[in-house]
């Protein structure tokens, strides 16, 4: 449904580095980019806006965008502890929300 309502061709793939030395400067080099389908996105489902807008609001929240055609939106923030005491406050309007740190994950599913 997202794909069919786009109207204009895809932008070129971003150019970023491997790594970054900091947060805010992934934040900043992410910031500047976009993402294709959130205007068809957020034309045929509004709450990804409102979605958005909840976790900009978080305390800490450097970056919200969605993700790939807004199955799902995510947050940046600095650390762990921030990113689950944001968590609670989605979820008190219904969403599904997960808060915590990405890095190790896969080691923690794998159990090593």
């Amino acid at each position: 449904e997202v794909f069919r309502a786009r109207a204009a061709g895809f932008s070129a793939p971003a150019a970023l580095p491997a790594g970054w030395a900091s947060l805010d400067a992934m934040a900043a080099d992410l910031a500047a980019l976009g993402n294709d389908l959130e205007p068809p996105a957020l034309a045929l489902r509004p709450v990804i806006g409102e979605v958005l807008a909840a976790l900009r609001a978080q305390p800490g929240c450097r970056l919200a965008r969605m993700s790939g055609s807004g199955a799902t939106c995510f947050g940046l923030f600095a650390d762990a502890a921030v990113a689950e005491a944001a968590a609670p406050a989605l979820r008190r309007h219904g969403w599904w929300a997960w808060g915590g740190a990405l890095t190790g994950v896969a080691e923690r599913r794998a159990g090593t």
